[in-house]
């Protein structure tokens, strides 16, 4: 994987209002699709049921919500957070979700942009921005992990979205860790992102003896964490007690480890183990895979190179997680965008990968409830393993690369005090952080050629 200067030329020829109608049309036949695919958005509907209980009074962790009879699986905070659905009807409720949910989808594009690119962020070059962020939305939207979000009415997108949000603050912002923090009180494995946090933060530290914004972002993501946990303690006692020593432990209450939608490390075991319990092989596997995974994340993020250090993170704790559904998958959103920017054969890599992530090629094979996944067969083992695969590829291909460039360098080795490195993975002088290559004029902009 290599850094290759953005298409802006390309961006030019779609005029903003352009851009807008292709991205609003491409909502609108998503929309379409979906009512007349009768989804059921049965997500969004345990979490009314679970505000209800809340209002109520009565145990979240004992109720039973919709005909597949689903229990809450989320810390307390989550109820308190789904409250306003209760405010309004049920028809009004899946509409409101579903816009708001598109509108998430043109926020993710547009943050993730900012991640990649952050000289889009500047007032110049808003324009381009948007119409970029128009025209990617209007494709992503139809990827499996986008459309089974919106199938169930998930929030996996305000999650990346709140993850993001806090990973492309400027330098000194004081709100930087706040989105984490929340995020993880809803859902724990936004949590990964802190441990990402802190061990940059801590050893950039430790090279510079100053504070740093990793490290700031780290320490305010995990006071909002604890300060939200403990006053839920507080204001819901029982609830928590119950969620935070045992419920939190039931997986067995969010489904069948086998399950072709669970697309984990523990998924893939138990089809490949025919089981439901792959028990200490995943644990060994999600602790390898895990530490390697995080490796390259911290070193990236050492470099500068903040897109694919939480990149990297996001897949790594979608990997690692004991259940990972499909939908959970969204943030293949900035991994497309990020190969399509950074990928000296982007087109075809890009693709590749775009391929895996919209095929819906894990629904290919048996699932139903009588739990055929347990019977596999090598192909079907293979298609319900596309997401770790294709992540698996893109670990290896970007720590090959990596390998390819520092055995490429004067001496084979990486030098030894980089250049500072900016805010958001740019460096003082405008280069990108750890880049091999000369500034070349793409478009009447100076840009970093491919290695």
């Amino acid at each position: 994987m290599s850094v290759s200067a953005p298409p802006p030329t390309r961006a030019r020829r779609w005029p903003l209002a352009t851009a807008a109608a292709v991205c609003l049309l491409s909502f609108t036949a998503f929309w379409v699709a979906q009512r007349l695919a009768h989804v059921n958005m049965l997500d969004v509907m345990v979490y009314r049921a679970e505000a209800e209980t809340l209002r109520a009074g009565d145990d979240l962790y004992a109720m039973r919500a919709t005909s597949a009879n689903l229990a809450m699986t989320y810390p307390p905070f989550a109820a308190v957070l789904f409250l306003p659905l209760t405010l309004v009807s049920v028809p009004l409720m899946r509409t409101l979700t579903t816009a708001g949910n598109l509108l998430l989808v043109v926020a993710l594009v547009r943050l993730s942009l900012q991640l990649i690119r952050p000289g889009l962020s500047r007032p110049a070059a808003r324009a381009e921005l948007w119409r970029a962020t128009l025209l990617v939305a209007a494709v992503v939207v139809w990827c499996e992990p986008v459309w089974t979000t919106l199938r169930y009415g998930q929030i996996n997108l305000l999650i990346a979205v709140a993850v993001l949000w806090d990973l492309t603050r400027r330098e000194g912002s004081r709100w930087a860790g706040l989105g984490i923090g929340l995020a993880t009180a809803v859902k724990l494995t936004p949590g990964l992102f802190v441990v990402l946090l802190l061990a940059a933060g801590l050893l950039l530290w430790r090279r510079d003896r100053a504070t740093n914004q990793w490290l700031r972002t780290a320490l305010t993501a995990t006071g909002v964490f604890l300060g939200t946990t403990l006053a839920m303690a507080v204001a819901l006692p029982a609830d928590s007690r119950r969620f935070w020593t045992g419920t939190l432990f039931e997986t067995g209450r969010v489904g069948h480890a086998e399950e072709t939608a669970n697309q984990s490390i523990s998924g893939v075991l138990a089809r490949l183990m025919h089981t439901d319990a792959p028990g200490l092989w995943w644990a060994a596997a999600a602790a390898l895979l895990g530490g390697a995974a995080m490796v390259l994340a911290v070193r990236a993020a050492l470099r500068g190179d903040k897109a694919v250090a939480v990149t990297v993170t996001a897949f790594t704790a979608l990997m690692i997680s004991p259940i990972s559904w499909s939908h959970h998958w969204v943030w293949c959103v900035p991994l497309l965008i990020l190969l399509y920017d950074r990928c000296t054969r982007a087109w075809a890599v890009t693709g590749a990968v775009a391929l895996a992530f919209a095929s819906f090629a894990l629904w290919w094979v048996p699932h139903d409830p009588g739990r055929p996944e347990l019977d596999q067969n090598a192909g079907q083992m293979l298609l319900s393993a596309v997401y770790p695969l294709t992540a698996l590829a893109v670990f290896a291909g970007y720590a090959l690369a990596r390998w390819r460039a520092r055995g490429s360098r004067p001496g084979g080795h990486a030098a030894a005090h980089p250049v500072a490195d900016g805010p958001q993975g740019e460096r003082q002088d405008g280069t990108r952080a750890g880049v091999v290559g000369p500034r070349v004029p793409v478009g009447g902009r100076q840009a970093v050629a491919k290695e």
